[in-house]
């Protein structure tokens, strides 16, 4: 029978991962990079596979190491989460967390499965509203953590994933070929607005709002039907959605940024166990899996990291 895994080499092995370098590595897990480079090379033999290669002074993951981060992260995770399940000082009490309803909809039910598994003694309060009123809640102590749009400019938030922000139109109408483009949007205080209309401007492209709402449910409706075009994170594409690019007279727009706000309140305990485990399960989440042929697997959302969607692609729906 095969030997187990170390979990403290996954941990090691995890760490150089996320900071690119063997002695940024050591320093965070507390140990000598000697250390270190033992117990990468013990991993090495113990897969049988290089899981890293030089780039310039830093060390980057091979395909193999790609493939086997995966697994790690998912083995300390479930590690901490059946330490916590034993654990009779485990955390009890409330804690209320908002996000706007376009992340709910993709992250959420991970979120809740995961903390919920490690905390069965914590009752989750969620609301779901626009960034900038989640923004406000935090300031007043009426939300314990938030996910939200990170804002570059107001920097409130830590950034926790990323995702291309995309143009989008129907794949079964041509809103997006009109004179004058019609466009759906959040309110005036939307990041994703913002980037949207700057680009346009940019472009000198002539614009008509004709819906603004801060329902991620309003805008998709739009969308699909054909009235108007919109910018989504990959995130909250749908089927029967395509993506537009250059090729399609559609400029470059920034990434969406998505981060953890934390509110000055009592449950500090809980709330970083909460941070903790959304950074998590952001990052096990893939990105959604797009084939040469151009098909689009919704059931494989979470089973596989995919290549991110290209201009042109239609998601089967509608």
């Amino acid at each position: 029978m095969s030997a187990p895994l170390d979990l403290d080499q996954l941990q090691t092995f995890i760490m150089i991962a996320d900071t690119g370098s063997f002695t940024r590595a050591a320093e965070e897990v507390h140990r000598t990079q000697s250390a270190v480079s033992m117990q990468m090379r013990r991993l090495e033999e113990r897969i049988g596979k290089p899981l890293f290669e030089k780039d310039g002074r830093n060390n980057k993951l091979t395909e193999e190491g790609e493939r086997l981060l995966s697994y790690a992260r998912r083995l300390i995770h479930l590690n901490r989460e059946t330490l916590a399940a034993f654990d009779d000082r485990r955390l009890e009490g409330t804690i209320r967390i908002g996000t706007p309803d376009d992340y709910a909809d993709r992250f959420l039910p991970e979120i809740m499965a995961r903390f919920a598994r490690s905390n069965p003694r914590v009752e989750l309060t969620v609301i779901c509203e626009p960034t900038f009123n989640l923004v406000e809640h935090i300031k007043r102590g009426h939300l314990d953590l938030a996910l939200v749009t990170h804002d570059d400019m107001k920097g409130q938030s830590e950034v926790v994933r990323r995702e291309p922000l995309l143009w989008v139109t129907s794949a079964n109408h041509a809103a997006h070929e009109q004179e004058i483009l019609p466009v759906a949007f959040g309110r005036p205080t939307c990041i994703w607005r913002r980037a949207a209309t700057d680009v346009l401007d940019r472009m000198q492209r002539d614009y008509r709002i004709l819906f603004s709402s801060w329902s991620a449910t309003v805008i998709t409706a739009a969308v699909l039907s054909g009235l108007a075009i919109s910018v989504l994170p990959e995130c909250a594409l749908r089927p029967g959605m395509r993506v537009l690019g250059e090729a399609d007279g559609f400029g470059a727009l920034p990434d969406c940024k998505i981060g953890i706000m934390r509110g000055h309140t009592a449950s500090a305990d809980i709330v970083e166990a909460l941070a903790r485990h959304i950074a998590e399960s952001l990052d096990n989440i893939s990105r959604p899996p797009v084939e040469e042929t151009g098909t689009f697997d919704f059931a494989g959302f979470a089973a596989s990291r995919g290549k991110r969607l290209k201009p042109g692609h239609i998601l089967p729906g509608w």
